[in-house]
Parts: C-alpha cells; sequence; structure tokens
C-alpha cells in the first residue's frame, strides 16, 4: 500500500523502516532531518512539509500519525485537511485520549473523511519487527488499511475493537495493566533483595523467566536489565508517567469499576519522585528496555 508517515520518533521511524520492509511505499514527514533522510536512504519518498505530504499522496489517501497526543494531533489534522477528500484515512497511531479520538472523527466525518484511532503496543522492537495494534472507528475504513496492519503487526496482532475511540480506550486500560504488573515485579524484586539471603537478581529473572507462571517479556526484560547491571546504578528510580494510567483512573471513577492495584501502581510513579530504591529502578529499567523511555535524572 502507498501511506503518508507523520512523526518519525522512536516509534514511528521503527515503524516505517518495517513497512518499507514489508514493500509498502511510503511518504514520510518529520521536523527531525536525520530521522527523515535515515528513511530516505530506505527507500522512502520525503516530503517537505505535512501540506506536501497530502499531495504526494493519491486519492484515497491513507496517512498515519505518530505525533505526540493532545495539540500536535489536531494541528497535524487542521494543516492536513485543506488538502484531504472524501474518502481519505487518517490514522492516529499515538497514545491520545479516546475522548479525543471521538471529537476528531466526528468533525472529520462531515467532509467524508475517515479517522481511525489505533492503539499501538509493543515497544520499539514491537514497531520494528511486528507490533500490536487496536483500531476503533469505522469498519469499512478499518478493512482498507487492514493489509498494512497485517504487514505491521505479528500474528493476531491486531484487531478492529469498535467504534471511534475504542482503540485509544483499550491502548489506555492496556497501559493501566502495564503499570500494575511493572509495578508487581519491582515490588517483588525489592523484597528479594531486601531480605537477607544473597539473591543474584538476573539468575532469578532468568529462572522466572522460564516456565514459570509470571514469564513473559516483561521478565525477559528485567532479565536484560539485571545482565547490563545487577544494582541498576545506571539508572534513577524516578519514573515518569505519559497520561495513560491517569487517564485509567479518571475512567474507572466515572464507569465506577475498582482498579486498586493500577491506581496504587500510579501513585507509586508519584513517589518515584522522591528518594530512589530498587523497586522503582526496576519498573523504570523495564519502560527503557521496552520502549527506549530515558531517565530524568535526581529528582
Amino acid at each position: 500500500m502507498k501511506a503518508g508517515v507523520i512523526g518519525l520518533g522512536k516509534m514511528g521511524s521503527n515503524m516505517a523502516r518495517h513497512l518499507l520492509e514489508r514493500g509498502h511505499d511510503l511518504v514520510v514527514y518529520d521536523l527531525n532531518s536525520a530521522a527523515v533522510e535515515e528513511l530516505a536512504a530506505k527507500g522512502a519518498a520525503v516530503a517537505g512539509a505535512v501540506e506536501a505530504l497530502a499531495g504526494m499522496l493519491d486519492s484515497p489517501r491513507l496517512i498515519w500519525l505518530m505525533v505526540p497526543a493532545g495539540e500536535p494531533v489536531d494541528a497535524t489534522i487542521e494543516r492536513l485537511r485543506p488538502f484531504l477528500e472524501r474518502g481519505d484515512i487518517i490514522v492516529d497511531g499515538g497514545n491520545s485520549r479516546h475522548q479525543d479520538s471521538v471529537r476528531r472523527a466526528e468533525a472529520l466525518a462531515g467532509e467524508g473523511i475517515s479517522f481511525l484511532d489505533a492503539g499501538t503496543s509493543g515497544g520499539l522492537e514491537g514497531a520494528r519487527y511486528g507490533a500490536c495494534v487496536m483500531v476503533g472507528g469505522e469498519r469499512a475504513a478499518y478493512l482498507v488499511i487492514e493489509p498494512l496492519l497485517k504487514d505491521l503487526c505479528v500474528e493476531n496482532g491486531y484487531a478492529y475493537l469498535g467504534g471511534s475511540g475504542s482503540g485509544h480506550f483499550a491502548k489506555m486500560v492496556h497501559n493501566g495493566i502495564e503499570y500494575g504488573m511493572m509495578q508487581a515485579m519491582g515490588e517483588g524484586f525489592d523484597l528479594l533483595a531486601s531480605s537477607g539471603y544473597d539473591y543474584d537478581l538476573q539468575e532469578v529473572s532468568r529462572v522466572w523467566a522460564n516456565g514459570s507462571v509470571i514469564r513473559g517479556w516483561l521478565m525477559d526484560l528485567a532479565q536484560r536489565a539485571f545482565q547490563k547491571d545487577p544494582a541498576l546504578d545506571y539508572l534513577t528510580g524516578r519514573i515518569a508517567d505519559s497520561g495513560e494510567g491517569r487517564w485509567t483512573l479518571e475512567a474507572a471513577l466515572e464507569h465506577e469499576v475498582s482498579i486498586p492495584v493500577i491506581a496504587a501502581s500510579l501513585f507509586s510513579r508519584f513517589r518515584s519522585r522522591d528518594p530512589e530504591n530498587l523497586s522503582d529502578k526496576v519498573v523504570a529499567a523495564l519502560r527503557n528496555e521496552f520502549g527506549g523511555h530515558g531517565f530524568t535524572g535526581n529528582p
């Protein structure tokens, strides 16, 4: 398929590389000239501006946004709108609030433009080698982009979930669950380190990653982090949050659903901005391993 990709940050650039390798024809744009040049070397066509990108695609256009949530998404859409036509499709693959996705879809529908909210998971490795994507919006538009999703994602790693906002709502809840899982792992390793036993935490994580009930990719990442430094002294325990945990808690309050584990994990992130401890370092290390999230330094 031919598609435009706007936003070549850590996730967007890896997704674009993956799609180019799968034979898709991409037109790319980003403010970072180095990111653009790297993809041009891989075969992507380069647009000098958002507006130019729309002109380099034939209608019906498919434009995938990988820009920060909030105003940057709205600003990008507003720059595109004068150059779009009925039948074109915009996909927001970032971590937008689902209410914003509903609003954007309704605004564009009046012009015959489809808007899909595509919650994207899998971290940098997933973006590069096979992601997980949760899509909301018009089913007809989803069916148009499905061949691209099939190449972008791992097997069985994408789905149409329902009306506008459902993809981003599912990704929001996914990230809330992720908060809780990582917090439990961090606390568990902290307890091991404080037990008085001389545990090799890399060895424990290796064993747990193979055959145990709590095995999985996050445990693999924990093992990888402990291999770098058994004490994780290369980072602080200060853990940032990008908003999805807060949105999940707000949604739980709105719908009167009890989510104490997710809530506690969010509050623990706030606590991490005080003096560091091992549990916070483990969570910070996991975020760095799967998403390349940087470290914020000592509070």
